[in-house]
Order: C-alpha cells, then sequence, then structure tokens
C-alpha cells in the first residue's frame, strides 16, 4: 500500500509539475509599448492581436511582437547608433556630386493594422522588419529627395527644407506598410575638400550680397529720411514767409487807416494853425546866382506915409 501511495505521489507531483510547465509554456508577455499578433500554426493569422500585459495562448499558437511606442533608430558611424556597424550612407545630388550623411529617425508600427504588417512581412518581427527592410528604404528613398538638389542646397541653407520634404516622402512610402514615421533628421552632412569650399564660396558671395541688400536699403531710408526732412523744412520756410507777408500786409494797412486819418483830419483851417504854430515870425530870403539878391522887406514894418 505504502509503495502504490508514493507512486502516486509521485504521478501527481509529475502532472503538478508538468501543468505548471505547461502553463508557463502557454503563457506570452506583451511589454509595455508593443502588440503581439497570434498565429495560429493549424490556420493562420486570426486577427487577434494581444496588447501589453500576460496572456495565456494555445501551444499550437504563436505571438509575433511590434513595437506600437515611437522606436528610435540611425544611420550613422557615430558609437550611439542601433549596430555596431557604420551605417552612415551616401546620397547623389543633382549636379553630380556625393554627399556622405548621418541620419536618425523614428518610427512605429500602426496598431490598427500589424496583422497586415505580419502577413505582408510573412512573420518577420518588428525588429527584423527594421533591420532589413526600413533602414535600406530609409536609403534608398532618401538617395530619391537628394537627387533633386545641388550639394549647395544640401549641404548649405537649403538643409531644413529638404529634410522636411524628406520627412513627408517617408511618411508617405512607408505608409502602406503599416509603418509610421514619425520623425527624420540629418545629423551630419559631410563632402570633399573641392566641394566644401565651393559651398564656403557660395556662402560667401550670398552674404555680401546680403550685405549690399542691406547698405542699399540703408542708403534708400537716409534718402526717404532725408527728402521728409527738406519738405518739413520748405514748408516751415513757405509758412513762415506766408506769416511774414501777412504780417507786413497788416502792418501796411494800419499805417495806411492811420493815414487816412490823419489825412481825413487835416482841415483847411486846422493846416493854417499847424503852419502859423510852426512859424518863427521870419520871412524867407531868396539868393540868385551872380549879384541878384531878393530881399523881401519886413512886411511887419508900418509903411511910410
Amino acid at each position: 500500500m505504502r509503495k502504490k501511495g508514493l507512486i502516486g505521489a509521485i504521478v501527481l507531483a509529475l502532472l503538478i509539475f508538468g501543468g505548471v510547465i505547461l502553463g508557463f509554456a502557454c503563457t506570452e508577455r506583451i511589454p509595455a509599448g508593443y502588440v503581439g499578433v497570434v498565429y495560429n500554426m493549424n490556420g493562420g493569422v486570426d486577427g487577434e492581436v494581444l496588447t501589453q500585459g500576460w496572456h495565456i495562448v494555445a501551444p499550437t499558437k504563436k505571438v509575433t511582437t511590434y513595437s506600437v511606442g515611437i522606436e528610435q533608430s540611425y544611420l550613422t558611424a557615430a558609437e550611439k547608433g542601433d549596430s555596431p556597424n557604420d551605417e552612415s550612407f551616401s546620397i547623389p545630388t543633382s549636379d553630380g556630386k556625393t554627399v556622405r550623411v548621418n541620419l536618425e529617425f523614428s518610427y512605429y508600427f500602426d496598431a490598427s493594422r500589424v496583422a497586415e504588417t505580419f502577413t505582408m512581412f510573412k512573420g518577420r518581427s518588428g525588429e527584423v522588419i527594421k533591420d532589413t527592410f526600413i533602414k535600406p528604404k530609409v536609403i534608398a528613398w532618401t538617395q530619391e529627395v537628394s537627387a533633386n538638389y545641388p550639394v549647395t542646397d544640401i549641404f548649405g541653407d537649403q538643409r531644413t527644407a529638404i529634410n522636411a520634404e524628406l520627412d513627408t516622402y517617408l511618411r508617405e512610402k512607408f505608409d502602406e506598410y503599416g509603418i509610421i514615421i514619425d520623425t527624420v533628421n540629418f545629423t551630419d552632412i559631410s563632402v570633399d575638400d573641392e566641394t566644401a569650399a565651393a559651398i564656403q564660396k557660395k556662402v560667401t558671395a550670398q552674404q555680401e550680397l546680403e550685405l549690399a541688400n542691406i547698405e542699399a536699403q540703408t542708403a534708400k531710408v537716409q534718402a526717404e529720411k532725408d527728402k521728409e526732412v527738406a519738405r518739413i523744412a520748405a514748408e516751415t520756410a513757405v509758412v513762415k514767409a506766408e506769416a511774414e507777408a501777412e504780417a507786413l500786409r497788416i502792418a501796411s494797412e494800419a499805417e495806411a487807416d492811420a493815414n487816412r486819418v490823419i489825412a481825413e483830419s487835416l482841415t483847411p483851417e486846422l493846416i493854417e494853425k499847424l503852419k502859423y504854430e510852426q512859424w518863427d515870425g521870419k520871412l524867407p530870403t531868396v539868393s540868385g546866382a551872380g549879384n541878384s539878391i531878393v530881399n523881401i522887406p519886413d512886411m511887419s514894418a508900418a509903411p511910410t506915409p
């Protein structure tokens, strides 16, 4: 009996242990920021998508995870890249030059289309898709955009505009695969010495042109200012002249009015009175040429009878 009981206990322990092992084998953990596509080995993708957390999955099913949170990736020679290899790459330009670039981008998988993505890429995981599809396509499609621009634009003042165009272009290209491009940025652009010298020459010429434009604008502003000052001075002179003329007119009118009043007040009697008041009692003496002298006798003396 003891032997049978021992065997039974062992069998029970094995069953429990097997159940625990089976339980762990059938448990799938989906990390935060990921979803899992369930593939049924008997019937293919059944449309089931697992969100983050622990899930019980039948042994006949396989789960492939995809990131639905933003993932950062690099195509660079720097140590911060997600590959031990130098993944910087060359891009062509419209003027036949080549430019070496380092680029970083961020992406994620569209949670609503991961089942389609799974089928499209034949069950490959998100990490594998990044290395075998996303990175090569980023390089190829970046080269398509850069081929429309001369090297001086890519390396110079149009870099921001080109970056924006590349961002839009990659978004459109990757969207049909259920891959969302969040950001794209050139982190480094390098050219050979000859090209760098040509670019510097263009930048210098542009700076000189801008300086000339600024000087011309400043001269124009100064000319306008001088013109305004001259206009104000002219207007002031006109106003002053008009004021002086008006003052002279008023003074002339006043003098004329005064003379008129005086003239009107000079009666014959008043004139005679004034003449009498001003006469000193002497008669005038008139002398002529030679010895001709006219003496007017003193009329005040009494006549001789």
